[in-house]
């Protein structure tokens, strides 16, 4: 069995869609679900499709009903929700898409929901501009020359030693309110992060140069 999820929330859509034979399971939250509709997106792939249906009512898509999960708790958001729906069918990682633009409260929304996940499920989201992820105390991240690479303290994060970046850190240290990691960009086609403290953001863009 593939191990691995896909998901699609309700941000901007994407521009195009991975290789769906690679995962094990492909859901959908219901406001993505409208946008899918009119991407000419094979919806017969969709395993389930989950939220409290506020966006659209579902009910023009008969065919999909039993799809549909109802989710009503309005403590937690529709992404919330179905990221726990993946990890109670046992899925260890998921590719999201959709989690940026539009609205920025929901793209920090979606950031604080993956957060509090991140020690359940590896999570990793894809826009038009880059891939961006929470990564662990040690990581070394390939296929990234000449790519924007911005390092977000998520608040803090202590003792950050980086190499293969064009601007490198040495027992430095990134916090939200004083120094930030953004707009830099890999001189290697392999780079490395440790750190000792704190949680860490990383984007990984297109070629910057």
């Amino acid at each position: 069995m593939k191990d691995k999820a896909l998901l699609f929330i309700n941000g901007d859509p994407p521009t195009s869609f991975p290789n769906l034979e690679n995962y094990g399971l492909i859901a959908c939250t219901d406001g993505a679900f409208h946008y899918l509709k009119h991407l000419d997106f094979p919806l017969n792939k969709l395993d389930f499709i989950s939220g409290d249906f506020d966006s659209h009512s579902g009910k023009d898509e008969n065919i999909y009903d039993e799809k549909f999960i109802y989710t009503p708790d309005q403590d937690k958001t529709d992404f919330h929700k179905a990221l726990e729906i993946i990890v109670e069918k046992g899925f260890k990682s998921v590719d999201v898409l959709g989690g940026s633009g539009g609205e920025q409260d929901h793209f920090l929304g979606n950031l604080t929901v993956a957060f509090g996940f991140k020690n359940k499920l590896g999570i990793k989201f894809y826009d038009e501009f880059s891939e961006y992820y929470f990564v662990p105390k040690n990581i070394i991240v390939k296929n990234v020359k000449d790519k924007m690479v911005s390092l977000y303290p998520f608040p803090l994060v202590e003792n950050i030693t980086t190499k293969g970046l064009n601007w490198s850190l040495t027992n430095g240290n990134l916090s939200i309110t004083s120094r930030i990691g953004t707009r830099n960009f890999a001189v290697e086609d392999k780079i490395s992060i440790a750190y000792e403290k704190g949680d860490l953001l990383i984007f990984v863009g297109k070629k910057y140069l």
